[in-house]
Order: structure tokens, then C-alpha cells, then sequence
């Protein structure tokens, strides 16, 4: 949650979206009698959704696919106008999509290509410039530092057709910030990136929002993108927030046990200690219950002879699962 008195870049309260989403009978006298009378069932995409961004904060917006991630990206970037509930981005409301509101904001969407196919980049570069009317000056000094930033000097002037996913993608982002925007909404920026592109993506993100003090609201899918740029996430399922708080938080929400990670003298039985996950020589891998790890690890300490001994949580990954395995029944912020 943002810290008291902070200053705010995003402010979002009971924010809901409902499509109207026609539906009929499968045959030919359905369809014909569709085109006289049409009926539609509502579909609830985000149900009174609440949150608050501080200015230069970076925040894991996470949750399944169809959790409603992309459609608040859309509402808080002026796509789509909410159905009830209020927004506000900079002091702005985004529905009404004011030049002053664009200039400030930028939607990147890691499914969706903005450049011009046939065009090198550095063409599509120069049409963004006309878009925001940037002063030559700004725009070539902006421009200059994310080719440097993310390395693309030897693409830029290549037909983006030529280039590679990772490469593209890195060419998107930095047609995306030439107007240097002050909020970033990412919707999956390292979607089908090896681990190589993801990471320079993620460095290049923190070295943006440490120059610039953006605020940055990301979605992924990537829980290594989380752990390396947010200290906070806020994870919605069903269109409804089931938390909302440090990262560091998480597994104590959700996860009910912790790993233990023993290496002893000599192999040895430690099935009494906990679930055994794995064993490899003298090193065995335990499933422990959060409540007992204190407990356990004095009593193995006590009773054999450890050489190295790790009390871990379980993965990310893991903790993210059972959150959304909890349902919306469970909606609550720390």
C-alpha cells in the first residue's frame, strides 16, 4: 500500500467494467432469429477494484489469464471507459483522453506491434515525434539515450520485419518512451523473450524508472521480472484484488509452509522432521509447516550433525498458484 502523505501518480476506486457479450443458439434458425432480436449476457471483467500507485513506485500487476489485467490497463490508459467507479492518473481522468493526459502516460502491450512492419525504426521513431510534437532537440537527446540504453544502435535503421522478436520488442519500448511518459502501464513487455532479452529488458525498465523516477505498472507472466523490479504486487483473479502488498508478504498470505534444506555429516532418515520433497546423498530437501520451522530446525540442530542448513520459502512461482488457487472468496489488502 502506498505510504502515508506519499504522492500519488495512480488513484483507482471501485473501478468495474461489464461487456455486454451477445449470445445465441447454435443453428441456422438461432442466427436468423439473432438478426431480428439479439440477445446479450453481461460479463463482469473488473469488480470494484481499488488502489492507490505512488509516484516513481513500481508495481507486479498479476493474475491469470482473463483476471481482468488487460481491460484495467485499458481503462487506466483511457482505451476503455469504466462502467462505474472512479480513475484518476496524474490528476487526470483517462476516459476523456486529453492531449495534456496521452503526452504524460504510455500503454505498451508486448502482443501488439506499433512500428511500421516495413519501415526501419528509426522512420517510426520520427512519426512519434510529429504525434507528441516533440521539440527536435528533446527528441533527439531522448531518442539517443534508448538506443544507448538498450542497444539497439545497429537496429534502428533495419526494416523491423528483419528483426527478431527480442529485438522488436526492445525497438517498441523505445518508440513508446521518446516523449519520456512519467506513468508506464506494461502489459506483458517480455511476452516470448528468451532469458537473455527478459533480463535486459528488466535492467533497462529499473535504469528508466531510477533516471526518470516513473511510476510503472506491470503485468507478467514472467515471476522473475516480479522478484527483480517490484517490491510491491497487487494480484486480482475474477476481476477482484485478493492482495495487495510487499512482495515479501506474499508467501505469509498465501503459503502455509516453508522449504528446509538440511546437509548432515552422514546420510540419515529425516521423514520425522517433515515431508521429505527430495533427497541426494547427505542433503535432504523438506516440506515444513510455517508455524513449526523454528521448532523443527532446533531439534535437527540438536540431533544430528549439520553441516549447512537453509530455511527458504517456497517459489514465487508456487506462492502466485496457490493465491489464485484461493479464490475471490479470499479478497483482501495488507
Amino acid at each position: 500500500m502506498p505510504r502515508v502523505g506519499a504522492e500519488l501518480a495512480v488513484v483507482v476506486d471501485d473501478l468495474r467494467k461489464v461487456f455486454e457479450v451477445p449470445v445465441r443458439d447454435p443453428g441456422l434458425g438461432a442466427a436468423a432469429k439473432s438478426l431480428v432480436r439479439r440477445q446479450h449476457r453481461s460479463v463482469v471483467a473488473v469488480d470494484d477494484v481499488g488502489f492507490a500507485i505512488e509516484a516513481g513506485e513500481i508495481v507486479g500487476f498479476l493474475g491469470p489469464n482473463g483476471a481482468g489485467k488487460t481491460t484495467t490497463l485499458k481503462m487506466l490508459s483511457g482505451l476503455l471507459h469504466p462502467t462505474s467507479g472512479q480513475v484518476e492518473v496524474l490528476g487526470h481522468q483517462p476516459s476523456r483522453r486529453e492531449r495534456a493526459y496521452l503526452r504524460r502516460i504510455t500503454l505498451v502491450m508486448g502482443n501488439r506491434n506499433q512500428l511500421q512492419w516495413d519501415l526501419p525504426a528509426l522512420d517510426s521513431f520520427e512519426l512519434t515525434r510529429a504525434i507528441y510534437r516533440l521539440p527536435e532537440q528533446l527528441f533527439v537527446s531522448q531518442r539517443d539515450e534508448l538506443i544507448e540504453l538498450l542497444d539497439i544502435g545497429a537496429l534502428v535503421d533495419k526494416p523491423v520485419r528483419n528483426l527478431s522478436l527480442g529485438e522488436r520488442m526492445k525497438a517498441e519500448i523505445a518508440n513508446s518512451l521518446l516523449h519520456r511518459p512519467e506513468v508506464l502501464f506494461l502489459d506483458e513487455p517480455t511476452l516470448g523473450l528468451d532469458v537473455t532479452m527478459q533480463r535486459r529488458i528488466r535492467t533497462f525498465l529499473a535504469d528508466y524508472n531510477g533516471r526518470h523516477g516513473a511510476s510503472i505498472m506491470l503485468t507478467t507472466h514472467y515471476m522473475a521480472d516480479v522478484e527483480a523490479l517490484c517490491e510491491r504486487v497487487i494480484v486480482i483473479h475474477h476481476g477482484t484484488i485478493l492482495f495487495d502488498g510487499p512482495l515479501a508478504d506474499l508467501s505469509k498470505r498465501f503459503a502455509t509452509h516453508k522449504t528446509l534444506v538440511v546437509t548432515l555429516d552422514a546420510p540419515a532418515d529425516l521423514s520425522s522432521y517433515g515431508d521429505v520433497i527430495s533427497v541426494t546423498g547427505t542433503r535432504t530437501t523438506l516440506r515444513i509447516e510455517r508455524d513449526d520451522a523454528a521448532r523443527v530446525t532446533g531439534r535437527l540442530l540438536a540431533d544430528h550433525e549439520v553441516r549447512d542448513l537453509t530455511v527458504e520459502d517456497p517459489p514465487i512461482d508456487d506462492v502466485i498458484e496457490l493465491a489464485f488457487a484461493s479464490g475471490p472468496t479470499t479478497t483482501s489488502s495488507t
